[in-house]
């Protein structure tokens, strides 16, 4: 896979990136309301490794870095003309729809870089430092349990008032479909399954087009355009 030309391998890098891409965006930019967040996680991760939080500092930040190579590379695509993967199509696709809520781009950015990408950073990174998916659990978990808390927070700050989103409000049918935390268990046994995989390169290839297709498919359901 195609990494972002603009990155070297730290932190400091990606949150460099991503403060600038948050400069060039509308506020209401599909793009714009998922960047903001995630660079809130990966600001966090930085503070977090310059304090000592992580066991392994180093695998840590192979981890985040190679994590954020995919997303930034999906926006070097676009910007290129070229197709993004198709968990991330349906953000780039309605990122100005007028009917898509701030939320709803937030949360189908997760989906897009937990579902898809978060998998095969860990493959990445593995192949990278020469170790096993399991020698990295602790720093995957370290930083899922960022992402949930950090997803409590975007509802709390997106979420429609309690006037706007009643049980009737079709928004309150798709937050009720998808789920963080199922995403990340799920995320892991993925990355298993591909680091098994790694030595039938065709099935690993087969398994990742589908994965990324199932992954782009609910994407496209979290940002059906909503009535007012």
């Amino acid at each position: 896979m195609a990494q972002s030309k603009h990155l070297t391998p730290s932190v400091e890098a990606v949150v460099s990136r991503m403060r600038a891409l948050d400069g060039t965006l509308p506020a209401g930019d599909g793009i714009a309301v998922f960047n903001r967040v995630y660079l809130a996680v990966t600001e966090e991760v930085e503070r977090r490794l310059h304090a000592g939080a992580f066991a392994d500092a180093r695998a840590a930040t192979a981890l985040d870095v190679r994590f954020a190579e995919r997303y930034l590379a999906a926006v070097d695509a676009v910007a290129d003309d070229h197709r993004p993967p198709a968990c991330w199509r349906p953000l780039f696709q309605l990122r100005r729809h007028p009917g898509v809520r701030p939320l709803q781009f937030a949360l189908a950015g997760i989906n897009a870089h937990i579902g898809h990408d978060l998998a095969l950073a860990v493959v990445d990174t593995c192949r990278a430092l020469g170790c096993e998916p399991a020698d990295l659990e602790d720093e995957f978990d370290r930083v899922g349990d960022l992402l949930v808390a950090l997803e409590e927070r975007i509802r709390e700050d997106l979420m429609p008032g309690p006037d706007l989103l009643q049980i009737a409000d079709p928004l309150t049918h798709l937050l009720g479909a998808w789920s963080l935390e199922r995403a990340r268990e799920a995320t892991w046994s993925t990355a298993r399954a591909l680091w098994a995989l790694r030595r039938f390169e065709d099935l690993a290839e087969e398994f990742t087009d589908r994965l990324d297709a199932a992954v782009g498919f609910a994407g496209r359901m979290l940002l059906t355009p909503l009535a007012d």
